[in-house]
């Protein structure tokens, strides 16, 4: 059996491959673990979920392990990932968890779990967790010392404080479209920027638990892009169900990727004085367009492996102070632990109005280099990648690229697959060498 701890939690089809049985069972393992707390308080545990039908289930399961193991639960509802995130900190609980599968279809689920502070959890605490989980649970509590569910009533006001300090500049003069993905975001986000002073827009914000990313969100751009032309919007901003994400479009209906948004980002706090060491964090699908505006700024960028995980890491270690994905998952650390889509959205926003420029200008900033992205299916992902053969002709794409582009060639984490990307100057160039390197990967099949 393989690890069952992915690289965002535990994933799959609900009520199938996450059970409400696995539900308890990681609620139980979760509070064993994490809930053993020396303080003389009851022991807390903060549980959140999106909108999506089997969240119900799943949330009663969850807390069902927790309180069998003697941790309250404290009940925030609906609501958004980094939501959960900043609350198990807040109120000052021993974890928290979301129960979401972020921009997956609503079949599925997944169950994230946060550490003290809400931060993520390191591969050895899921380890643990599994081991625990695996073995079975010991004595369980009884009479007064069974936990007990409390619903915070304030969760949402205390959030949207929160993300209401990413506000540098008013937005009174903005009028934006904001599309809620049917999920998380869909009180939260137009509550938190009609707050900030914009004119909202709010589309796909009323979710049934059956159409959370369903040809919406951060994943189906096209309906934002069109309502932005539509009601002659300065911007839209684009959210994934759990609300973690952020994507743009700016106000001639193009889209502004978390790339370009990073670049924006990354400007305004060098600007600042915040952009800590003068350095970007950014995964290795990062196209080349990022990395030579920053170059041209004088901003280092450190590059990670993909996903935000990775990111999180080097943002902790190197104490840098922003770092993010071309997906739209922006991490500022001292404005949260984990990506957040309705902070990302204010501090966009904000940048917009003391500039007084169009996002298509702030943009402009970053040119984007056209990628091509090739998927091979193989037997043996590790070994086909270091074939002499193919090793071979990634080094003569890559000189024959030189300095006007990229070549990234990358087992998948999740399948035998191996994925070739390449950046060029212009896209003709970047499919054929793609398209080679592609063939070199097929003959090792």
């Amino acid at each position: 059996m393989g690890r069952l701890f992915g690289t965002d939690g535990v994933r799959g089809v609900a009520n199938r491959d996450l059970t409400a049985e696995l539900a308890f069972g990681l609620g139980s393992a979760a509070a064993r673990r994490l809930g053993n707390s020396t303080n003389a308080r009851r022991r807390v545990a903060v549980v959140g979920r999106d909108p999506r039908a089997s969240g119900e289930m799943l949330e009663a399961a969850v807390i069902a392990g927790i309180t069998s193991e003697g941790v309250d639960a404290l009940r925030v509802g609906v609501l958004p990932t980094p939501a959960v995130a900043y609350l198990t900190n807040a109120y000052d609980a021993e974890f928290g968890v979301m129960i979401s599968a972020s921009h997956n279809p609503m079949p599925d689920n997944g169950i994230k779990i946060f550490g003290p502070g809400g931060h993520k959890l390191d591969d050895a605490t899921e380890d643990r967790i599994e081991e625990l989980l695996a073995a079975g649970s010991g004595l369980r509590p009884i009479g007064a010392d069974i936990g007990r569910v409390v619903d915070a009533g304030d969760a949402l006001d205390r959030y949207l404080r929160h993300a209401g300090k990413a506000l540098t500049t008013r937005l009174d003069e903005l009028t934006v479209v904001v599309d809620c993905a049917n999920g998380a975001a869909s009180t939260v986000a137009p509550r938190a920027y009609r707050a900030a002073g914009a004119n909202v827009i709010a589309i796909n914000a009323e979710p049934n638990g059956l159409n959370i990313n369903d040809g919406c969100g951060s994943t189906h751009m096209h309906c934002l892009q069109q309502a932005v032309l539509d009601h002659g919007a300065d911007l839209g901003l684009a959210h994934d169900g759990d609300a973690d994400r952020c994507l743009a479009v700016d106000a001639e209906g193009r889209i502004v990727d978390g790339d370009a948004i990073m670049v924006i980002l990354a400007l305004a706090m060098q600007e600042a004085g915040e952009l800590a060491s003068n350095t970007l964090v950014a995964t290795v699908m990062s196209n080349l367009g990022l990395h030579l505006a920053m170059r041209a700024a004088g901003i280092e960028v450190r590059t990670t492996g993909v996903g935000d995980r990775y990111v999180l890491e080097e943002l902790r270690a190197g104490e840098y102070s922003l770092g993010g994905e071309q997906s739209g998952h922006i991490v500022m650390p001292a404005l949260g632990t984990t990506g957040d889509g309705i902070v990302t959205g204010l501090r966009l926003m904000s940048r917009m109005a003391q500039t007084r420029s169009p996002l298509s200008a702030l943009a402009s900033r970053m040119q984007t280099l056209p990628q091509v992205l090739i998927n091979v299916e193989v037997e043996d992902k590790t070994t086909v990648a270091e074939a002499p053969s193919v090793r071979s002709a990634v080094a003569e794409a890559a000189a024959e690229l030189g300095d006007t582009g990229r070549i990234l060639l990358r087992p998948s984490g999740t399948e035998q697959m191996v994925r070739v990307m390449v950046e060029a100057a212009d896209e003709d160039t970047a499919r054929q060498l793609a398209l080679r390197v592609a063939e070199s990967v097929s003959e090792h099949r």
